[in-house]
């Protein structure tokens, strides 16, 4: 379905799950954990099925970030990291959510984190799932190479420097296997997905070149499960460890998952999920 969040502007809502459950005679209320997709230019079908396996602890609420996926088509100038962020508490708002759970992978964690900067009061909890804080290209450079050689170093680079259609389908054929451990099992999610290549182009040309989201960070006032893989190259767990030691002192928890890359819940799902259900249970 598509929910109206501002005028003129739908977002593409999935919602799986009650909020409320019989418990004896009364009625509980589930926390809600609302999923920001990575990308940018991707849209949420990546999280599908595997975060059905928390849909009996929390209702799950996927969507796609303005202008992505299935949800309308935006200009250019609302293709922002305060957009996108900003999108959360308005979705939250057409929904009637108060204190949700907010996870945000990758592209997503760049809003999560950027939505704790802007809104700091307005989520229970957070989880910043294999994300940066800034390009940090010379990581990402000896990640790729360590993982795949010194062609997997030039492609990552020349994508990196220059994002665009010519240098993306190198970077997606060279670099894309390399982000996890496990071979993908199917090419349904690749299927599934809805692309707007223009959108990765204009965010990993623009903004993603410049941004340094750690000082934003600081404003945190809930706690944050910051989940990181070791194998990581495209979001090292350095990156990861800079993001947990500039959140407030109390409320960061780093787990590292050392047989992961990009998601541990792709390469890890026990253990990831393991640690989800107990963050959202605490």
């Amino acid at each position: 379905m598509r929910i109206e969040i501002e005028p003129g502007v739908r977002l593409f809502v999935d919602i799986e799950g009650p909020g409320l459950v019989p418990d004896g005679p009364s009625m509980r209320e589930k926390p809600t954990l609302i999923l920001l997709h990575g990308g940018p230019g991707y849209d949420h079908s990546g999280f599908k099925p595997a975060f059905s396996r928390l849909a009996d602890v929390a209702q799950i609420v996927y969507y796609d970030h303005r202008g992505h996926g299935r949800s309308d088509r935006r200009p250019a100038d609302e293709w922002t990291l305060d957009t996108f962020a900003d999108d959360v508490v308005r979705l939250s708002d057409a929904l009637g959510l108060t204190r949700p759970l907010v996870l945000g992978q990758s592209f997503g964690g760049f809003v999560a984190q950027r939505y704790l900067a802007r809104h700091p009061g307005h989520a229970a909890k957070v989880i910043l799932s294999s994300t940066s804080p800034h390009l940090g290209l010379a990581r990402k450079l000896a990640m790729f190479e360590r993982l795949g050689g010194a062609a997997a170093r030039a492609v990552a680079e020349a994508f990196w420097r220059q994002p665009s259609e010519a240098t993306w389908a190198p970077y997606r054929q060279v670099c894309l296997p390399l982000y996890n451990t496990t071979p993908a099992r199917s090419d349904e999610a690749t299927r599934r997905i809805v692309f707007n290549e223009a959108i990765l182009f204009a965010s990993a040309s623009g903004e993603q070149q410049s941004m340094d989201l750690l000082p934003g960070l600081a404003r945190a006032q809930c706690p944050v499960l910051v989940m990181a893989g070791a194998q990581d190259p495209v979001c090292p767990l350095a990156d990861s460890q800079d993001i947990a030691a500039a959140l407030p002192p109390g409320l960061a928890e780093l787990a590292v998952f050392e047989g992961s890359g990009h998601g541990a819940w792709r390469d890890e799902p026990d253990a990831a999920f393991a640690a989800l259900r107990r963050f959202i249970l605490a």
